[in-house]
């Protein structure tokens, strides 16, 4: 056998194994695909250039799951602009107590504190009889839909003066109690809630709106200290007292974009549920519950949408009576196309861009896919319990398969 000859042979292998591999993802480029178009509880819809290019079960009412996030975001936009910050106010009262007027910020960290306390010294405040919070905008009563009692971050109670989203970040070493924050000073109920706990570190929710306002009132109070204002003891809440002098205003540093990004990128129910009783708000005023912002938001999608036979029960998706169809999701995600740098990108795959969401037995994705140098809206709502991973499977699926008509000729995809 000659060298010219082995070459060959070796270029003929070669060239059948490339064939081979080709052949292969060709045939495996579709599986989660077609597995989903199977699934007797699921929907899947997938628009191209404003038409439906695969459409199955998509006018079924389903649990859409976190995926209400994008409706909410949408929503806020809508409402407030990408360029709104939210604001916090401040007031001294005649006995010298500083007074907070919750306003529902969903962003007020630690490092927003830092810039609070900097202006509350520019106003000449030098020290506090005790710090005051006005948290009477939220309804006292209020039950977020699907929240449970859980001490898991996603678990957080909302309130209208919140400091890191109700969670707090604690390490835990044997005796010793510490914050897992640099940020963060450890407060009096940080050691009392970590004395609960084993070793490791540990971001709990505050479970309840009184133990979440006490943990703000604390944090504020450590803050002004740490500057080197006085600050008496006391804690209180109630309304800002009449006749009160307004020394701050703080807005947030991060405008609605910066709060919206890492609430779709995160699956943040805390922010997702602070802007969903936010835009039960109007002009007559009075306090805030979840009755009130179903209400305006079921009114503000029929307006937007022209829809009909949906339920909207909470903003994060945590209620199991949230009820959207493919159709409708996918209404959403057409909306957001000028705002689809919002959106996560799918892990492994920039092509995609989209929320996931998780419930027992639920498994949701809405987003867009890039196809042909443009956007493609998608909804997938598995109502039944699936792999984790399905979901990114078929989004995959739909970037990779060249013409999706083609496919589904094959396939009933309607």
């Amino acid at each position: 056998m000659t060298a010219r000859y082995r070459l060959f042979c070796a270029w003929i292998l070669l060239v059948s194994l490339v064939a081979s591999f080709i052949g292969n993802v060709a045939c495996a480029a579709g599986q989660a695909l077609d597995r989903v178009l199977g699934l007797p509880h699921a929907s899947l819809l997938v628009v191209e250039s404003g038409a439906p290019v695969i459409a199955r079960g998509a006018d079924r009412p389903m649990i859409p799951a976190s995926t209400m996030k994008l409706l909410t975001a949408l929503a806020a936009i809508d409402r407030w602009g990408l360029d709104h910050r939210f604001a916090t106010r401040f007031y001294l009262s005649s006995d010298d107590w500083l007074w907070v007027e919750g306003s529902g910020d969903p962003y007020l960290v630690s490092e927003e504190l830092d810039l609070i306390v900097a202006a509350l010294k520019r106003a000449g405040v030098r020290s506090v009889t005790g710090i005051g919070i006005d948290d009477a905008l939220f309804d006292r009563n209020l039950r977020i839909p699907g929240r449970s009692r859980s001490a898991n971050p996603y678990d957080a109670p909302v309130s209208a003066f919140a400091v890191n989203f109700n969670t707090i970040h604690l390490q835990v070493t044997g005796a010793q109690v510490q914050s897992a924050e640099t940020q963060t000073p450890l407060t009096a109920l940080g050691r009392e809630l970590g004395a609960r706990l084993g070793d490791g570190s540990h971001r709990i929710n505050l479970q309840e709106p009184d133990r979440a306002l006490r943990y703000a009132g604390e944090l504020l109070a450590a803050k002004l200290a740490a500057e080197g204002i006085l600050v008496g003891a006391g804690q209180r809440v109630g309304p800002v007292p009449s006749g009160a002098r307004s020394v701050a205003t703080h807005h947030n540093s991060r405008d609605l974009r910066g709060v919206l990004v890492p609430m779709l990128e995160y699956s943040n129910n805390f922010i997702a549920n602070q802007l969903f009783l936010l835009l039960g708000a109007d002009p007559r005023g009075g306090s805030l519950g979840m009755a009130r912002s179903q209400a305006a938001m079921t009114e503000w999608a029929r307006n937007r949408f022209g829809w009909r036979d949906f339920t909207i029960e909470d903003g994060a998706g945590l209620s199991r009576g949230n009820r959207l169809s493919a159709h409708q999701l996918a209404d959403v995600v057409t909306a957001f196309l000028p705002y689809v740098d919002l959106m996560p990108v799918q892990p492994g795959n920039s092509a995609v861009r989209a929320k996931t969401g998780t419930l027992t037995g639920v498994s949701t994705y809405a987003g867009v896919i890039r196809r042909e140098n443009a956007w493609s809206s998608f909804v997938l709502l598995v109502n039944q319990p699936v792999d984790h991973g399905l979901r990114r499977q078929v989004a995959d699926d739909l970037a990779r398969i060249e013409t999706l008509e083609r496919f589904c000729l094959a396939r009933r995809c309607d």
